[in-house]
């Protein structure tokens, strides 16, 4: 395993962002190596409940649940159903939420995890290390599905022609190593001026589908709603447009910003229900030059922050 140790992204806008104070209970929805975590425990009286899928990222936690005992209780399962995790905790509702969307640092740098097509190792790219592997569905999906998955997901516009190649790739041998893939998406698609990898749209794209990303986050930011009390905070960190677009457009609706039917009509009525979030950065905050010339992995990161009001949880509306 190598690269860079897990440095946490905006760590310092977060937790301005959360505002933890003590005897306040805070979710970490993305554990990882427990930098949000750590920096709301060093707080004092502060608890937080932290959430990761990865058994390697809850293994590794242990040593911080037995340095803040008992103020810190670690959790494994999807941020997606942190409703359902959270439902035996003894407390009613939390004070703050934070949610670092993506890949981590010690995932992407382990080879064996299959994530990174800088380093050849398994096809795999399952962050619960269960269910269909990238592998599964790269050999397995067809042509015109894999190809959709790509464009979607990846916003590869040569998607159609990465798919033919590896469709035509597996019929002679099966898919299995990162390298492998990598090296059949960039004959397939030629090498741009902006310097990025062929195959980064496309790992992406997979790694997405894998891991059903972009459902996990509507389903967790529905379950935020419901989990947050009336002035609780919400800070999620994205980085990529699709992401952050789901994260925008949930803050717009909970937040009473949602569009006219028409153009004649106010776009808030007395039939709307009340907002139950207010938005508190119009414009997504992004890292400071500082930060991402000390960890380049920052350089696409937005957070966006949300406080709870105390209307009821819109239920039945899209996240």
């Amino acid at each position: 395993m190598t690269g860079q140790p897990h440095i946490p992204v905006m760590l310092r806008e977060v937790l301005d962002a959360l505002a933890p104070r003590a005897d306040g209970v805070y979710v970490d929805g993305t554990f990882g190596r427990g930098g949000y975590t750590r920096g709301i425990l060093d707080i004092p009286g502060t608890r937080v409940i932290a959430i990761d899928r990865d058994p390697d990222a809850i293994a590794a936690g242990q040593k911080m649940v037995s340095a803040y005992a008992p103020r810190l209780t670690l959790l494994q399962g999807p941020f997606g159903a942190m409703d359902v995790l959270l439902a035996g905790q003894p407390f009613d509702g939390v004070d703050g939420i934070a949610l670092d969307l993506g890949v981590s640092s010690p995932q992407l740098d382990d080879r064996e995890r299959g994530f990174s097509f800088s380093a050849d190792g398994p096809l795999d790219m399952r962050m619960s290390k269960s269910g269909p592997s990238a592998a599964d569905i790269v050999n397995e999906t067809d042509e015109r599905e894999l190809a959709d998955i790509i464009y979607t997901l990846g916003e590869e516009r040569l998607s159609r022609r990465v798919a033919r190649y590896i469709v035509e790739a597996r019929a002679a041998q099966r898919i299995t190593r990162t390298a492998q893939l990598a090296d059949i998406i960039r004959r397939a698609v030629p090498r741009g001026a902006d310097g990025i990898d062929p195959a980064t749209r496309s790992f992406q794209a997979l790694r997405l589908h894998v891991n059903d990303e972009m459902g996990e986050l509507k389903r967790a930011l529905v379950a935020a709603e419901l989990l947050l009390k009336p002035q609780g905070r919400l800070a999620v960190v994205s980085f990529h447009s699709l992401e952050d677009r789901v994260v925008k457009e949930f803050l717009r609706r909970r937040g009473g910003m949602a569009a006219s039917v028409s153009r004649h009509l106010p776009a808030n009525d007395h039939h709307a229900p009340a907002p139950s979030f207010a938005v508190l950065t119009k414009k997504p905050l992004t890292p400071g030059d500082s930060e991402i010339a000390a960890n380049t992995r920052a350089r696409s990161a937005k957070l966006r922050v949300a406080e709870r009001t105390d209307a009821p949880a819109m239920t039945g509306v899209a996240a």
